[in-house]
């Protein structure tokens, strides 16, 4: 490989994959995601970490991906670091410590921050990790749990169902913005806006990014989100940080959404999205949730050339 396609290469949005149970491979969840029966072949291999090509082709973009697996914290590399934007963990629910396996990949998510953070097993599991745990482990660490193979299906009879498994992952990857985006014909100005709304999230940095600790990647470049979940003095940082991941997630979708036509589908899977924020936000203490919608109205507002001055007094005291 030259140079030039070398520097190309790294440059190309990532998708790390990784499994913490010894019993499922990352490639099988990639197949899954590619719906394909065979793996592509990988664009590039270091031992056991594999890059492998996705193209994103949907109503309103193009972007070239590379679903990377990475089976450990210790295969990280800065060139992973530096083009990381989705983190992808799968977890054993049947082993009561699946989630404790998960506990490295923590503080490398924190110094990477990437845009979308989903945690996937097969099925929550009463013998081993539950329902609530694993809902309770999401919203401390910011990741949304998906589920393969879930017990419960949504109702068929409601109007809005949502979306379970693979097609959940696939449908979270298609909301993100990646730096490799190519907008179709007819959908520049949606891009505009897709573009702002991400802009004014992470144009707002908190200030506890102000002092950062030291990083366990060496990535250039701020660490964002990075704090200590083993000290009750930063308890109030923590649900700070579960509220801006959840705004994250949001935004990206909502921004998506609305990149699009004027039509009836559209609004109804924007309605649809709109409901499944309620629902999220709901489990959060009153606080958290007021905090989380705050955020979201805020960017919007923003995105569409508001001034900032004029929301001013709607903010709850927190800083955006």
């Amino acid at each position: 490989m030259s140079a030039a396609e070398d520097t190309t290469e790294v440059t190309v949005p990532c998708v790390v994959v990784t499994s913490c149970d010894n019993g499922f491979k990352e490639e099988e969840l990639i197949k899954e995601i590619l719906g394909s029966k065979t793996l592509p072949e990988a664009t590039k291999q270091e031992e056991t970490v594999a890059w492998y090509p996705w193209t994103i082709n949907n109503k309103y973009y193009t972007a070239d991906v590379r679903l990377c697996v990475v089976p450990s914290t210790f295969k990280m590399t800065s060139e992973i670091a530096q083009t990381m934007q989705a983190f992808i963990a799968y977890f054993d629910s049947t082993a009561k410590d699946g989630l404790e396996k998960l506990h490295p990949w923590i503080s490398v998510v924190e110094d990477i921050a990437p845009e979308v953070l989903i945690l996937v097993c097969d099925r929550v599991c009463e013998n081993g990790v539950t329902r609530h745990e694993a809902q309770q482990w999401c919203l401390a660490h910011g990741f949304e749990l998906v589920e393969i193979d879930p017990q419960e299906l949504p109702d068929e009879d409601d109007d809005f169902p949502e979306s379970t498994g693979v097609k959940r992952i696939v449908q979270a990857l298609n909301a993100n913005v990646w730096s490799s985006v190519e907008m179709k014909d007819g959908h520049n100005q949606g891009f505009g806006l897709m573009s702002s709304l991400v802009a004014a999230r992470h144009n707002n940095p908190r200030s506890c990014q102000e002092s950062p600790q030291s990083s366990s990647l060496p990535v250039d470049g701020t660490l964002v989100n990075e704090k200590d979940y083993h000290t009750e003095s930063t308890h109030t940082e923590t649900q700070d940080t579960v509220v801006d991941a959840m705004t994250d997630l949001d935004i990206q979708e909502l921004a998506n959404l609305t990149a699009g036509d004027a039509d009836v589908d559209n609004f109804e899977r924007l309605f649809t999205k709109l409901k499944e924020m309620k629902d999220k936000a709901s489990s959060l203490p009153h606080e958290q949730r007021k905090v989380h919608a705050e955020k979201v109205a805020k960017a919007f507002w923003m995105a569409i050339g508001g001034d900032d001055d004029e929301i001013d007094g709607l903010s709850s005291g927190e800083e955006s």
